[in-house]
């Protein structure tokens, strides 16, 4: 008995011995770490869009679809599977929004900040001086803007190409001016309604129309600008600024996020926090919404 338990124990421990020489730990270690990095941002891309109420209802139909089949109801459970087939096409549709964000934010490769100065045709201190030369340019515009009560709606262009958007409306490739910015927005002006494109620290385009958010739970107080700076950047990583035309109040949208009552002084501080931390790194979203909340902290 004993030889039988013994016999039995060693030829286990030889097919355990097997097993473990036919993997290659260093392959079973990257794979895991890949596919936990995997879950990881698909539950984090869920939990910060409205992706988690659509997956809810997702789920409440596959509940549904098994009770149809407990209960044998023919008809329902044949319209559900008709859609649970196509659960590919229904997924692409449905988190269409998401998923190009996902995709994004996969191009956007941590090299991309290394060869932002190559492909803006300098040095990272010639972008640098071109981006804070439109940036304070911004800003006095928004300050004048604000003082005659006058509204204005400025994206950034950072990583994502807006040709789209740029084609929606005037051409412009200009450099940037307190005094051209000012007369684009200047109430009577034919382009003071769409909004100013800057690329490449230039005034690129004007009267460009932005897509508008879908989201409901944004205050009824924002208007349509503040609705087209919540769409533009929830469909790219553009940063964008808003000058309310009824209250002067002026705000940041990045990210799907955004975040209201800047002074110029401290509007100023956090497009640069953004704007020149592009050229040396690629940050992550999370570290941009903080520097977008500090440089408004600043007083």
């Amino acid at each position: 008995m004993f030889d039988q338990i013994g016999a039995f124990f060693a030829n286990a421990w030889e097919q355990i011995v097997a097993f473990f020489s036919t993997i290659n730990l260093f392959s079973a270690v990257v794979d895991i770490v890949a596919v936990a990095f995997v879950v990881y941002s698909l539950v984090k891309l869920v939990r910060d869009s409205r992706a988690e109420q659509l997956i809810k209802g997702v789920l409440l139909l596959a509940v549904v679809y098994v009770l149809a089949s407990l209960l044998d109801l023919q008809a329902l459970n044949y319209l559900l599977s008709i859609l649970f087939d196509n659960a590919l096409i229904l997924v692409v549709v449905v988190f269409q929004p998401e998923i190009r964000r996902a995709l994004e934010k996969v191009g956007h490769s941590s090299l991309s900040g290394a060869f932002a100065a190559l492909g803006k045709g300098g040095s990272e201190e010639e972008v640098a001086a071109s981006r804070k030369e439109c940036i304070a340019a911004v800003c006095g515009a928004v300050e004048q803007l604000q003082r005659q009560r006058m509204g204005a709606l400025i994206v950034f262009e950072r990583e994502t190409n807006l040709g789209d958007i740029i084609n929606s409306g005037t051409l412009i490739d200009a450099g940037p001016s307190v005094e051209l910015i000012g007369n684009v927005f200047f109430n009577k002006a034919p382009l003071h309604d769409g909004a100013m494109i800057i690329r490449d620290g230039r005034v690129h385009a004007a009267g460009c129309i932005l897509p508008l958010t879908n989201r409901h739970h944004l205050s009824s107080s924002l208007g349509t600008r503040h609705r087209a700076a919540v769409g533009m950047s929830e469909n790219s990583d553009a940063l964008v600024v808003v000058v309310s035309e009824e209250t002067s109040a002026i705000s940041l949208a990045l990210g799907g996020e955004l975040t209201r009552d800047y002074t110029p002084k401290t509007l100023r501080i956090a497009l640069e926090n953004i704007m020149l931390s592009d050229i040396v790194s690629d940050s992550d979203q999370g570290g941009l919404l903080k520097k977008i909340f500090e440089g408004r902290g600043s007083k």
